[in-house]
């Protein structure tokens, strides 16, 4: 299928705001893939890689050039033999961390939580309880902007905490390999998998839209701690409000915008300032343009 114009983002974030792709496709397939990219390489067009719409803000206003999804790229493969799995970008990371607990694998139960991708979790190097992308991955496949093929281990992805040199741009992640444990009871580590589950719910707001955590926690302080004790919980601009639940998270309460978002993220990072002297970066990426006036979250 030739990419489709004017598609709305909105619905594929888990914060359900943003405007239109000029461009957008969901290949089935890799070579698919590669095809679409070529063709945006040949009509001059940048190209966005779109993965499960979360730890994103996409602007309003939409985003130039192709936005190419990987909600179709979801296969996996398990190696029994060298306790490896080969999956594909556009795989769930719940659903990866379900299928590992069922084999009895043990090493991605962190993963349940996070309503990611395989590819994002390579890029932003996901993590949860303790545990990460970097802890397990054995290397990322990866497509540079000229269409090239590469092979990047671990150690070369610059990782550190919720980073990665891949977020410089320039770079495609088509899949990943993952060494986990296997031979473990299952049942053991469905009860493992589970009791993680049931402690992000507990602990995170998920009645609402949002993007996950919006900020990086700044040792020694967590950033949701900091912003309670601002007196944020609960505070409101346009349809966005800081979560009750958990002040780290903004939630899509009232058909909030982009720029409402934006907006309250700017107000939070100012008073955190005013009160403690320290400056939140957003965890959360922003994509487009917020327009003039608004200012650099950075």
């Amino acid at each position: 299928m030739s990419p489709t114009p004017q598609v709305s983002l909105a619905p594929l974030t888990t914060l359900r705001v943003g405007g239109l792709a000029e461009w957008f496709s969901a290949p089935a397939s890799l070579e698919q893939l590669q095809a679409d990219w070529a063709w945006a390489r040949d009509q001059g067009l940048p190209v966005t890689f779109l993965g499960a719409g979360s730890n994103l803000l996409v602007s309003d206003r939409g985003l130039p050039g192709l936005v190419i999804s990987s909600r179709n790229l979801h296969q996996t493969s398990f190696d029994p033999a060298t306790g490896q799995v080969r999956a594909l970008a556009g795989q769930s990371l719940v659903h990866l961390a379900r299928q590992a607990a069922k084999r009895g694998w043990q090493g991605i139960e962190w993963a349940v939580g996070i309503p990611g991708t395989v590819g994002g979790s390579v890029v932003m190097n996901a993590g949860a309880h303790q545990g990460c992308t970097a802890d397990v991955l054995v290397s990322a496949d990866v497509l540079t902007n000229t269409g090239e093929h590469q092979v990047w281990g671990a150690r070369e992805l610059g990782y550190s905490y919720r980073t990665s040199s891949l977020q410089a741009g320039g770079y495609l992640v088509t899949q990943a390999t993952f060494q986990l444990v296997p031979g473990a009871d299952p049942q053991r580590v469905i009860a493992t998998t589970q009791e993680l589950l049931h402690q992000r719910h507990s602990t995170q707001p998920y009645d609402w839209p949002s993007c996950g955590s919006v900020f990086r926690n700044p040792a020694p302080h967590s950033a949701g701690w900091l912003i309670e004790q601002t007196g944020l919980k609960g505070y409101r601009l346009g349809g966005a409000q800081v979560a009750h639940r958990h002040a780290n998270f903004i939630l899509n309460v009232d058909q909030a915008t982009a720029t409402d978002v934006f907006k309250l993220i700017r107000h939070v990072q100012a008073r955190v300032l005013e009160r403690w002297a320290i400056h939140l970066q957003p965890e959360v990426r922003l994509w487009g343009d917020f327009g003039e006036g608004l200012g650099a979250l950075e």
